[in-house]
């Protein structure tokens, strides 16, 4: 039973997701703004937000064990950067494998993905300092935290900024279909956006609120930590799926949204959700915890790298899986 419970959470945010992604580039449309931001930021948040409920819900409304509520909003802070890194941004480029071959390029725009992979790093970074600040300390760490939040600000106001010129350059965001609503006979006005808005994300809490008890339960019934668990299993079920627009993007050309979607949602989960870790949660520098950090830094810094260099082709992101996989060997062994 349990494991069903996890499945049809599952469904509820896969369908949550949808419902959102989908009134999200309507209203980037309606608005007429870049791509960058659409992706970066409302794409990017939206489908964040399972990730960003569960370690919410964990820490202020979860089980009754507090330990456990803990473990859960720290595996699952931590574990969606990793896979959005990792594993997201391979699955992205074998989706295209066969389309455009091993040295195929992938060409998103490329002063939006510097500025989302830059602030990204540096924010984690604090994240990973934080955890060897002794919790007596307290000024220090609700400091660091209070930066974080300050760079997510910054960040936006700049992609914001950003979006003019790029809509002049014609990377202005476009609808893919019809709005999910406006099949039922709805108009498709602003109203009617935001009201599929509000939709998807009350099915988003919903399943990350089931989620919660269900990885507690999943975690005795398997002998691992709920930390562990949170880690790897969270992410998969709430994160992956969700990431199947980029999927969807990369597979039409749509190469700035389909980048935009991972790392915006990095940049979101890399600033203000590790702030909320450090304030509220021991944040200590467990092994599964400090590899983890690791290998996502890792990763961003190789993509960083491939950008600064001029070019990114398809195996190139074959090597951020191959890090995912690193990691799994390492943590499980």
């Amino acid at each position: 039973m349990v494991f069903l419970e996890l499945f049809v959470m599952l469904i509820v945010i896969l369908i949550a997701a949808e419902v959102f992604t989908n009134a999200l580039e309507h209203l980037g449309e309606k608005l007429g703004i870049s791509e960058g931001v659409t992706g970066s930021i409302f794409a990017a948040v939206g489908t964040a937000l399972p990730e960003t409920m569960v370690p919410l819900l964990a820490l202020l409304a979860g089980t009754q064990n507090v330990a456990t509520n803990e473990e859960i909003g720290v595996g699952s802070i931590l574990g969606a950067p990793l896979m959005l890194a990792t594993l997201s941004i391979s699955l992205m480029a074998i989706s295209v494998w066969k389309r455009r071959g091993t040295q195929g390029h992938l060409r998103p725009e490329r002063t939006g993905l510097t500025r989302d992979l830059n602030f990204f790093i540096a924010a984690f970074t604090f994240a990973a300092v934080a955890m060897y600040v002794p919790h007596t300390l307290t000024t220090v760490r609700y400091g660091l935290g209070a930066c974080m939040v300050l760079i997510y600000v910054i960040y936006v106001m700049m992609t914001i900024n950003a979006s003019k010129a790029l809509v002049e350059d014609g990377h202005a965001t476009e609808a893919g279909g019809d709005m999910f609503l406006c099949k039922t006979g709805l108009p498709n006005n602003m109203v009617v956006v935001v009201i599929q808005l509000l939709l998807g994300l009350g099915l988003l809490i919903a399943g990350a609120k089931g989620f919660i008890h269900g990885v507690e339960a999943a975690s005795h019934i398997m002998g691992i930590s709920a930390l562990l668990l949170s880690l790897l299993i969270i992410p998969i079920a709430t994160e992956l799926p969700e990431k199947v627009n980029s999927i969807l993007w990369i597979r039409k050309g749509k190469d700035t949204l389909a980048f935009g979607n991972i790392t915006g949602a990095m940049v979101f989960q890399g600033t203000l959700l590790p702030a909320i870790g450090i304030m509220l949660t021991p944040w200590e520098p467990r092994k599964e915890v400090v590899l983890g950090i690791a290998m996502t830094l890792l990763a961003s810094i190789w993509l960083r790298y491939l950008v600064a260099k001029g070019g990114i082709r398809v195996w190139h992101l074959l090597v951020n899986g191959a890090m995912y996989v690193t990691y799994l060997v390492l943590v499980l062994s």
